[in-house]
């Protein structure tokens, strides 16, 4: 049976009464341990999401609204998204590396090391329309067996990466983090916004041609809990995951509003015919209502 829950708005800035929505949230699926990496595929008409702990990914339809297991065991896989080409991408936080799963089902790694060494564990990713893929790689998974593999960490730091579109080889973009998490890029791919947790703030990157970044100056700050996903929409607003549900901030870093969930969101993605239902991943919860503003790039 699916749950509603009423849909509260809250207007910190006038600029966000433009948003609106639903007046009531759907709990399309729960009892799972940790919610993760919501990633909806159009093609399909559904999304695919993580359980972290319980290690597998999860499949809800979106033509009958069933759930069932998509992949178990999931290799701890955290955070998804869904390439030009239809394919899904993945951190696999337990076996440390990064794979996408080709359409016949076969999986194929992208990265499971840096200059000989292994990653931490593979966070969240996101795909540039030049085929570059970037991801982040805290140190979550090593930490403990709970939502991993306990380790030890064999690179320098928790950083964040780009894999080559044509080498397909991986390089540090950035190593100034403390654990780096969500990340995602403006519309026009100028900016690339990244979380760092434990900083309870958001970093906002400009991005070079060459792949490169400079800047890195906090965008903004979280006031509940700490920040984890994120998600840009098509008039530049960042929707950023955190303990009270999702914070948005006008391209000009001011938080404007809050949408409130009942569990503390992880992440979130913006799915269906016209991107516009937003799509929410939170403790043991999957949430969805549709909203009057979509999704920016692709997916």
């Amino acid at each position: 049976m699916i749950d509603s829950i009423k849909t509260e708005f809250t207007v910190l800035d006038d600029r966000f009464r433009r948003c609106n929505g639903d007046g009531w949230m759907r709990r399309l699926h729960t009892g799972c341990r940790w919610t993760e990496g919501p990633a909806y595929f159009p093609a399909g008409r559904y999304l695919l999401f993580s359980d972290i702990p319980s290690e597998r990914v999860l499949r809800w339809d979106e033509t009958t609204g069933a759930v069932g297991v998509f992949r178990q065991p999931s290799g701890y896989a955290n955070g998804h998204t869904v390439d030009r080409r239809g394919r899904l991408i993945s951190c696999e936080q337990g076996n440390r590396r990064l794979t996408r799963t080709e359409h016949d089902g076969s999986i194929t790694v992208l990265a499971d090391h840096i200059d000989g060494r292994r990653f931490n564990s593979p966070n969240d990713v996101v795909e540039r329309s030049d085929g570059s893929i970037w991801f982040t790689d805290p140190d979550y998974g090593i930490s403990s067996d709970y939502e991993g593999n306990q380790g030890d960490s064999e690179t320098d730091g928790c950083h964040v990466y780009r894999i080559d579109p044509v080498t397909s080889r991986a390089r540090v973009v950035a190593d100034d983090f403390d654990r780096p998490n969500g990340l995602a890029f403006s519309a026009d791919e100028r900016h690339l916004y990244i979380v760092d947790t434990p900083g309870k703030h958001i970093r906002r990157f400009d991005v070079r041609d060459d792949g490169t970044l400079f800047g890195g100056e906090v965008f903004g700050v979280c006031d509940a809990g700490v920040f984890d996903g994120l998600r840009v929409d098509n008039a530049g607003r960042l929707w950023v995951a955190a303990h009270d549900g999702l914070h948005c901030f006008d391209p000009d870093g001011t938080l404007i509003g809050k949408l409130g969930v009942p569990e503390i969101v992880s992440n979130l993605t913006f799915g269906g015919i016209k991107r516009n239902h937003l799509f929410i991943t939170a403790s043991s919860s999957l949430y969805t209502l549709r909203v009057n503003f979509a999704g920016a790039g692709y997916p």
